[in-house]
């Protein structure tokens, strides 16, 4: 039978405590959650219970895995066990997926050569999970063809194809529509009715709440609170816990203005037309954005919100359409926030460096990084680092840092809050609706939430087929898609 039984289990780093003592135990057909804010220690948790930690962390403690020491096993006999019977569906789908084997090889693989099935029984099975996860035209396509949320479902496949019953999901429904995270969290409760055991990380109140079981608010490594799913998302007992439950975007005020009638746009694009593999993404979109308007994009994974942006920012060729961006302002004041910032930035130099080279390349002003870095909640010592060495969250605020230094007049932020927790992603949703404001830089915001759409945008477009266009609420105005 299935059984995990942590005992005061921690992290460090040059004797400094990173994450405190955690001890707990999940038998088959239960369901652990971790709740927290970004940088809480959540990942770090879960890559000490696999054995995973990069170097020059340690952990301390006792991870019991069916009854056997974990901390007893040699490399290769850990290895033996991942996949098999220790499952870790990853945060980051680009550094699990092999970017030269398409989607369908790498969920085949895993059957064939982890799980041992047939040639036959494996090509089925992974056409099974592709249509189950809506992925049914996705085979043949390499990750970097992929959307972010794509790419998620690809990973989520390829890890559970060995049949695991241990299953730790590091943000298993990052990037997803809210239909797709359904999907993805009743996929993770049939684990339990197959006799698996679930420990889950993520920053969605949602998803804490449709998984039920177990759950454990973290906060600067430390559990604030620990107790039934049902009793602390509905009355929790701390003070933390109470503003992260207040914090899911469908609570928040309505940030929404009417842009300048008098102001030229920013931008304006005619008649685009784009389709990708055979499929049409978009078709004869026409839109025109003011100085300081926050236009939002919604829709369901692999719609071409990322496309568009890509074509509004000339990164692009649309297929049909043209696109005119305001004379006189150099190419560099567009910018784009990327959905996955570790793709963004050059993993082998220090968050510092890589700012001063910003700063030289475009002749900026350094004095402006450190009241930046305040603003968006960003610790000094975090630029002694590289960016594999911070948590995912604070990587996306040194991508925000790294766009508001060029002074932006439109900014594609694609996705900008997806790693934060909810008290986070607020504090930066209205940080950057601030800053736009102030400068009148226009931003584009792609998300999934559509509650986070209503609540900071002025207008909203939802792409998409006909059956996904939603009608928007009176504190905002449709674009025409």
């Amino acid at each position: 039978m299935t059984s995990l039984h942590v005992d005061r289990l921690s992290v460090s780093a040059n004797g400094h405590g990173l994450v405190a003592p955690f001890s707990f135990s999940l038998q088959a057909g239960q369901c652990l959650t971790l709740l927290g804010e970004t940088g809480a220690g959540k990942s770090l948790l879960a890559q000490a219970i696999m054995g995973t930690l990069p170097a020059g962390l340690t952990a301390q403690g006792q991870v019991t895995l069916d009854g056997e020491d974990m901390a007893r096993l040699t490399l290769p006999q850990r290895r033996a066990i991942w996949g098999r019977r220790l499952v870790l569906l990853p945060q980051e789908p680009w550094h699990a997926l092999d970017p030269l084997m398409t989607a369908e090889r790498q969920i085949r693989e895993t059957y064939r050569h982890a799980a041992g099935h047939s040639p036959e029984r494996a090509g089925q099975d992974t056409l099974h999970d592709l249509a189950s996860l809506g992925l049914a035209t996705a085979g043949t396509c390499l990750p970097g063809e992929l959307s972010g949320g794509m790419a998620q479902r690809v990973a989520f496949a390829a890890a559970r194809a060995a049949g695991g019953k241990m299953v730790i999901a590091d943000e298993p429904t990052k990037g997803l529509d809210s239909a797709r995270r359904d999907d993805v969290v009743a996929m993770l409760k049939q684990t339990l009715a197959e006799g698996g055991a679930l420990l889950t990380i993520t920053h969605d109140v949602e998803v804490a709440r449709q998984l039920g079981g177990l759950i454990m608010i973290l906060r600067d490594g430390d559990c604030v609170e620990a107790g039934p799913a049902d009793q602390v998302l509905q009355q929790p007992i701390s003070e933390y816990g109470r503003r992260l439950v207040a914090a899911e975007p469908s609570r928040w005020a309505p940030q929404c203005q009417h842009p300048r009638a008098d102001a030229p746009p920013v931008i304006e694009a005619t008649q685009l037309s784009k389709a990708r593999g055979g499929r049409t993404l978009f078709n004869e979109l026409t839109l025109s954005i003011a100085p300081g308007e926050i236009v939002g994009i919604s829709g369901p994974s692999g719609c071409g919100k990322s496309t568009l942006g890509d074509v509004l920012l000339g990164l692009s060729r649309p297929d049909r359409g043209e696109v005119r961006r305001a004379s006189g302002i150099a190419a560099p004041r567009f910018q784009k926030l990327y959905q996955d910032p570790p793709a963004a930035f050059a993993p082998h130099w220090t968050l510092e460096t890589l700012l001063k080279d910003l700063v030289r390349r475009h002749r900026l002003d350094p004095t402006r990084i450190p009241p930046l870095m305040s603003r968006l909640g960003l610790a000094r010592k975090l630029l002694d680092r590289y960016p594999s060495g911070v948590s995912g969250g604070e990587l996306q605020r040194f991508a925000l840092l790294r766009a508001l230094l060029l002074d932006p007049v439109l900014l594609f932020a694609d996705e900008p809050t997806l790693r934060l927790d909810p008290m986070t992603q607020q504090e930066t949703m209205m940080l950057l609706v601030e800053l736009a404001r102030e400068r009148e830089c226009a931003v584009m915001l792609v998300s999934h939430d559509e509650s986070l759409i209503r609540h900071s945008c002025d207008r909203c477009l939802f792409l998409g087929n006909a059956e996904l266009h939603r009608p928007v609420p009176s504190s905002a105005s449709s674009l025409p898609a």
